[in-house]
C-alpha cells in the first residue's frame, strides 16, 4: 500500500520527506513494538504514515533550514509528540487517513472509544502522556488540510458516514477537555481573515464556522467559568458574521453556567455594536436567566429602543413583549409608548402632494413593528389589559402618541373579549377630547401600506363612532371614512367605505342617519369626479326619500345635486345619467298631488338651485345643453308655479328660498328672480294710512275694524292689513294670511342682503298698525252677539297678528345682535324699544287667543310646515316662549339679590320705576291698554273689577273680560306646532330689557 505519492515540490525547500523515509523511521519501528496485535496493525501501519507525514510537513521545515534532512531537538519532540497521539488514537480505533481530504475513521461504538481514551489519558502511570498528546494534536492540526479533517464528521470503519467528528469527540474527553477548548479558541482568530470571503460557502469549506460546531452541545463542561470568559474574549475581537453566529450560538455552548458573565459581556457588546442586537436578543431568549438577570435583560432591552435600527425594531419588540410578566408589563408597555419612534409618521398633507416620491422604505419596516405588536398581543391577555390600563391613565391630550391608535387598533383587529374595552375607551377619549382629528391623520394619511391589511377594522370602528349619541365621536367618525376613502383610492375600499355609510343611512336611528348623509356630503364637496364612477353604490337612496325627515332630505338632495353638477359637465353618458335622474324625480315630485312628495320635489329642487345657482358653479356646460343659470330659473319657477295652488307648499318655498340666501351665494340672475317675487308683498298685504287713521271704516262680515298696536301713531303710513284679507270672499285672499309671515321674512332677508345688512328699507313695518277686529269684541257681551263665523274671523285675526309679530322679532332682532355698520346708534336704540313693545304685544296677543279658543274650540291653520330653523336653533319647547322669557328675568333677579341684598325691596335705587321682571311689565301694559294708554292696543272691558283683582282672574266661556297673562296658555300650547318659531336670536332682547325698562 502506497500512502505518499512521490511528487516534485513547487518549493525545493518545503519538500516533504519521502514516504520510505517516514515508514522506516524509529518512530514507527517504536509504535509497531509497542501496539504490535494482529487486529491493530491497520490502524498502526496508518498512524505511523500519518506520523511521518506530518513530522514532515511540520518538522521539515526546521530541517531543511539546518541543510541535509538533519532535524532539530524541537523538531524531534514534536515528531514524537504527534506519534503518541496517532498511536493512542491507533489504540483506541481510530485510523487517520492521508489521502486526499478523507476524514479520520472512527469505531462505531463511539462511547467506548471516549472511554478507551479517557482511561488511557487519566493513567497515573504516565503523567506526561495528557501534554503529549495534546502537544501532538496541536502539531497535527498546523496543517490546515489535517484542521479540516479532523473537524468535518467522521466516517465509520465500514465506510459509512458518521455525524460527528474527531475533535468533537475529543471534546467530550474529561482530561484534556478544557485543553482542547482553549486550543481551539486559540486557533478560531487564524481563520477571521477568511470571514468576508467565506459567505456564501458551504459548512464543510468554512473552518471558523466548523469551530464553532465543535463547541454545540457538549454533554458537559469541566470548567465552565474558564471557558466562557475565553470564549467571551474571542467573541469580542471576532468579525461581524462570525460574531452574530456565535452569539447566537450561545445558549447552546455554555447551558446553564455563567450566565450572569454572559449577559454583562453582551451588553458591553451591544453598546459597541448595535446591529448585534438580534442574535443577542434571541440568546437572552433561549438562557434559562433567573428572575434577577430577566429583569436585567429587559432593561437592557429597553435601552436599546432610541438607538436600534429600523430593521431589528420588531425583533426588539417582540422580544420585550414576550418577556413581560404581570410586575413588569406596565413598565415595558410605557417604555415603548415613549420611545418608540414611527420612521413613517410624517405630514399627510406633504405625502399628498407627493413630496416624499421616494418614501416607505420605511412603511415595511412600520409594517413589521406591528405584526411584531399584534403576534405579541393576540395570545398574552396580560398584555392587552396593561396597554389599556396604560392608556386609561393618559388625561392629557398632548401626552397621547399616533401608536396608542395603533395599539387600540392591534388589539381590536385581534377580537375577543377585550374589543367592546377597546371601543369604550376610544370612544372616551374622543369624547374627552384626548384624541384628535391629527393623530387619525398621521395614523393613516400617507401610509397605505401601513394601513391596508387594517382597513377593515378601521371600517368597523368607523361604524361604532358613528353609532355613538356622543356628538364629538360621530365627528370622529366621519372624519375617519373621509380619511379612508381618500387613503384607498381602489374601487373595492372605496365601495366598502361607501356600503358602510348607507348602512347607516338604512338603520333609521336620526342621529346615524344624519352623520352618515354628512359624510356623503363632504365627499361629494371635495372628491365628486371620484365618486361619480361609483354613484350607483349610493343612487339606490333615491328609491326611499319618503323614509327621511326634513333635515335628512336637504342633506340626501344635497349630495346628488353635488354629484348631477360634476356629472352634467362631462358628456359621458354615463355621467349625464346621474343629473338626468335626479332632474326627472324631482319634476315627478313637484307635480305629484301628494303633499308630501310635493314637498319633497320642493326641497330637492332648492337644493338643486343652490347648486346650480352658485356663483362659484361653470356658467354652461357643453354646447347642446342650457346654461346652468337657465335651469336654475326654470326649476324656480316650475316650483312656484306647482306651490301656489297649496298655501303650504307655497311657505314651504319660501322658507327654502330663505335658506338658500342664507347658505349661499347666488349668481345675480337667481338674486334678481327671488327679489321680483318678494317685492309682491306690499300690494298684497299693505294698505295706506291718512294721517294714521284707516281712510274709510268699512265693516268686514258685519266686524268693525281699527288699528291696534301702532307704535308710530300718527306717522305711520301703513297699515297691514289682516282683517280685510280674512273677511274677503276671495279664497285665495283670505289663504293668502298663512304666507304673510314666510313671504315676509323672505322680503327681509333678500333686503338685509341688498343693503349690507341693514333693513332701513323696510323698518316702518316695525311699527306700522295692525287692522284687526275693534277691541270691543272681546267683552263677554259684544262676543255673544257674534256668529260662529265671525267668532272664528276674530281668532284667526288674533292668530294672523301673533305669527306677525313673531316674525317681526326674528327679523329685526338682527339689527341688534349683529355688528352692522351703517345702523346709528340712535337708529338701534329706537329698534330695541319697538322690538321690546312688540314682545309685550306677542305675550298679551297670545293670552287673548288663548282665551278666545277656551270659549271657541277650533283648529288654527298652519304658518309654519316643519320644525326647522333657517338661521339657527329654534325657540320652542314645552314652556311657552313668554314663559321661558320670564323665568329668565326671574332667575336673574334671585341672582342679582343673593350677592346683592339692596336689589331687592324698597332699596332698589329705582324705587317703584323699576320692573322687576318681564311679567310686572306685561301687567303694566295690560293696564294701561285698559286706561287707554297703549298706543292703539285694544282695551279690555272691565265695569266691575279692578286692576288687582282683573290680573288674577280665570276667564269665563259667557263673559271674556279679563285676561290673566301671566297664566300658561295651555290650549295655545296644543297647537303651537303651527305657529311660526322664535330664533334664539330674539332673545337677545332680554340683555336690553334691564335697561330699558320703561320704553
Amino acid at each position: 500500500m502506497v500512502f505518499l505519492k512521490r511528487t516534485i515540490p513547487a518549493n525545493p525547500k518545503k519538500r516533504p520527506a519521502t514516504p520510505s523515509e517516514n515508514i522506516h523511521s524509529p518512530v514507527a519501528v517504536a509504535s509497531v513494538a509497542t501496539l504490535g496485535s494482529d487486529r491493530h496493525r491497520n490502524a498502526t501501519f496508518s498512524a505511523a504514515a500519518v506520523a511521518a507525514a506530518t513530522t514532515g510537513s511540520v518538522g521539515g521545515i526546521v530541517g531543511n533550514a539546518k541543510g541535509k534532512g538533519v532535524r532539530g531537538t524541537e523538531g524531534d519532540d514534536e515528531e514524537q509528540d504527534v506519534s503518541v497521539m496517532v498511536s493512542l488514537l491507533a489504540e483506541a480505533g481510530c485510523t487517520l487517513r492521508v489521502s486526499g481530504d478523507t476524514p479520520p475513521s472512527l469505531p462505531a461504538d463511539s462511547h467506548k472509544f471516549r472511554r478507551h481514551i479517557d482511561t488511557r489519558l487519566s493513567s497515573v502511570e504516565d503523567p506526561s502522556i495528557v501534554p503529549r498528546f495534546l502537544s501532538g494534536f496541536s502539531s497535527y492540526i498546523q496543517s490546515p488540510q489535517n484542521f479540516r479533517r479532523v473537524l468535518i464528521p467522521a466516517n465509520h470503519d465500514s465506510g459509512s458516514s458518521w455525524g460527528e467528528s474527531l475533535v468533537r469527540v475529543l471534546l467530550l474527553v474529561a482530561p484534556i477537555q478544557s485543553q482542547m477548548l482553549n486550543l481551539l479558541l486559540e486557533k478560531l482568530p487564524e481563520h477571521f481573515n477568511a470571514d468576508a470571503a467565506c459567505v456564501g460557502r458551504s459548512l464543510k469549506d468554512d473552518i471558523a464556522r466548523l469551530i464553532v460546531n465543535q463547541l454545540r452541545w457538549l454533554d458537559f463542561l469541566v470548567d465552565s467559568g474558564s471557558f466562557v470568559e475565553k470564549l467571551m474574549e474571542v467573541l469580542s475581537i471576532s468579525p461581524p458574521g462570525l460574531k452574530k453566529e456565535l452569539i447566537g450560538s450561545l445558549p447552546e455552548i455554555i447551558g446553564d453556567k455563567c450566565h450572569s458573565t454572559v449577559v454583562s459581556a453582551l451588553e458591553k457588546m451591544l453598546l459597541e455594536d448595535s446591529d448585534v442586537i438580534v442574535p443577542v436578543l434571541d440568546s437572552f431568549t433561549a438562557l434559562n436567566l433567573d428572575e434577577q438577570l430577566q429583569e436585567q435583560v429587559v432593561t437592557i432591552a429597553l435601552s436599546r429602543i432610541r438607538t436600534v435600527n429600523g430593521e431589528h425594531m420588531p425583533h426588539l419588540l417582540r422580544f420585550l413583549l414576550l418577556s413581560t410578566t404581570p410586575a413588569n408589563a406596565g413598565r415595558i408597555i410605557s417604555q415603548i409608548r415613549d420611545q418608540l419612534k414611527f420612521v413613517g409618521v410624517m405630514d399627510p398633507y406633504s405625502v399628498r402632494n407627493n413630496k416624499f416620491k421616494g418614501k416607505f422604505s420605511a412603511q415595511s419596516t412600520e409594517v413589521s413593528i406591528l405584526d411584531a405588536l399584534r403576534s405579541s398581543l393576540r395570545f398574552k391577555n396580560i398584555l392587552c389589559e396593561a396597554v389599556l390600563k396604560v392608556l386609561k391613565s393618559i388625561d392629557q391630550p398632548r401626552n397621547h402618541k399616533v401608536i396608542d391608535l395603533w395599539f387600540l387598533m392591534l388589539i381590536y383587529k385581534n377580537g375577543g373579549s377585550l374589543q367592546k374595552d377597546t371601543q369604550k375607551i376610544l370612544k372616551k377619549k374622543i369624547v374627552d377630547g384626548c384624541f384628535c382629528e391629527a393623530l387619525f391623520d398621521q395614523c393613516i394619511a400617507g401610509n397605505q401600506e401601513l394601513v391596508k391589511d387594517y382597513f377593515p377594522s378601521f371600517v368597523s370602528l368607523s361604524e361604532y363612532l358613528l353609532t355613538c349619541k356622543e356628538k364629538q365621536a360621530r365627528k370622529f367618525g366621519i372624519h375617519l371614512y373621509t380619511l379612508l376613502f381618500v387613503e384607498f383610492k381602489d374601487t373595492y375600499s372605496r365601495q366598502e367605505v361607501l356600503g358602510a355609510l348607507v348602512t347607516h343611512i338604512g338603520s333609521g336611528i336620526a342621529h346615524e342617519v344624519c352623520s352618515a348623509l354628512e359624510t356623503l356630503i363632504l365627499l361629494t364637496m371635495r372628491y365628486t369626479e371620484d365618486l361619480i364612477p361609483i354613484s350607483s353604490h349610493i343612487s339606490g337612496i333615491l328609491d326611499y326619500l319618503e323614509c327621511f325627515q326634513e333635515d335628512n332630505l336637504h342633506k340626501v338632495y344635497e349630495v346628488f345635486s353635488r354629484l348631477a353638477l360634476a356629472a352634467r359637465s362631462r358628456a359621458e353618458t354615463i355621467r349625464s345619467s346621474i343629473a338626468n335622474e335626479v332632474l326627472m324625480i324631482i319634476r315627478k315630485q313637484v307635480s305629484n298631488a301628494d303633499m308630501m312628495y310635493r314637498k319633497m320635489g320642493v326641497i330637492g329642487a332648492l337644493k338643486v338651485v343652490s347648486t346650480l345657482g352658485d356663483v362659484n358653479a361653470p356658467l354652461s356646460f357643453f354646447s347642446s345643453q342650457k346654461s346652468n343659470s337657465d335651469d336654475a330659473l326654470e326649476l324656480l319657477q316650475m316650483s312656484l308655479d306647482s306651490c301656489k295652488l297649496v298655501p303650504l307648499t307655497l311657505i314651504l318655498f319660501y322658507d327654502e328660498l330663505v335658506a338658500l340666501l342664507e347658505g349661499s351665494v347666488l349668481k345675480p340672475e337667481i338674486i334678481e328672480w327671488i327679489g321680483k317675487h318678494a317685492s309682491e308683498f306690499e300690494p298684497m298685504f299693505l294698505s295706506d294710512l291718512e294721517g294714521g287713521q284707516l281712510p274709510l271704516s268699512v265693516p268686514c262680515d258685519g266686524i268693525e275694524g281699527e288699528l291696534w298696536i301702532n307704535l308710530d301713531g300718527d306717522a305711520s303710513p301703513i297699515v297691514l292689513k289682516i282683517l280685510p284679507l280674512l273677511s274677503s270672499s276671495l279664497q285665495q285672499q283670505s289663504d293668502s294670511l298663512q304666507i304673510l309671515p314666510s313671504q315676509f321674512l323672505l322680503l327681509s332677508v333678500v333686503e338685509r342682503l341688498s343693503n349690507q345688512g341693514s333693513l332701513g328699507g323696510i323698518d316702518a313695518l316695525l311699527g306700522c298698525p295692525l287692522h284687526l277686529p275693534s277691541p270691543r269684541y272681546l267683552s263677554g257681551v259684544h262676543w255673544k252677539k257674534l256668529t260662529e263665523k265671525q267668532k272664528h274671523i276674530v281668532c284667526f285675526s288674533l292668530f294672523y297678528a301673533v305669527n306677525w309679530i313673531r316674525e317681526l322679532l326674528n327679523a329685526f332682532s338682527s339689527q341688534v345682535v349683529d355688528k352692522i355698520e351703517n345702523v346709528t346708534p340712535n337708529t338701534k336704540e329706537e329698534t330695541v324699544k319697538k322690538l321690546l313693545k312688540r314682545l309685550r304685544n306677542l305675550v298679551v296677543m297670545e293670552s287673548i287667543l288663548d282665551a278666545f279658543l277656551k270659549a271657541c274650540p277650533l283648529s288654527l291653520p298652519e304658518v309654519c310646515c316643519y320644525s326647522r330653523d333657517q338661521f339657527g336653533p329654534i325657540f320652542r319647547g314645552k314652556k311657552s316662549s313668554e314663559r321661558v322669557l320670564s323665568e329668565d328675568i326671574l332667575a336673574k333677579k334671585k341672582k342679582k339679590q343673593k350677592t346683592d341684598p339692596s336689589a331687592s325691596g324698597n332699596s332698589c335705587p329705582y324705587g317703584k320705576l323699576r320692573q322687576p321682571t318681564i311679567i310686572d311689565a306685561l301687567k303694566k301694559a295690560v293696564q294701561a291698554s285698559q286706561e287707554g294708554l297703549n298706543e292703539g292696543s285694544p282695551r279690555f272691558l272691565s265695569r266691575e273689577k279692578t286692576p288687582q283683582r282683573a290680573e288674577h282672574c280665570t276667564i269665563d266661556v259667557d263673559e271674556i273680560e279679563v285676561v290673566d297673562i301671566s297664566a300658561e296658555p295651555k290650549i295655545l300650547e296644543a297647537q303651537r306646532s303651527k305657529f311660526r318659531p322664535l330664533n334664539v336670536d330674539s332673545l337677545s332682547l332680554l340683555s336690553f330689557s334691564e335697561r330699558c325698562l320703561l320704553c
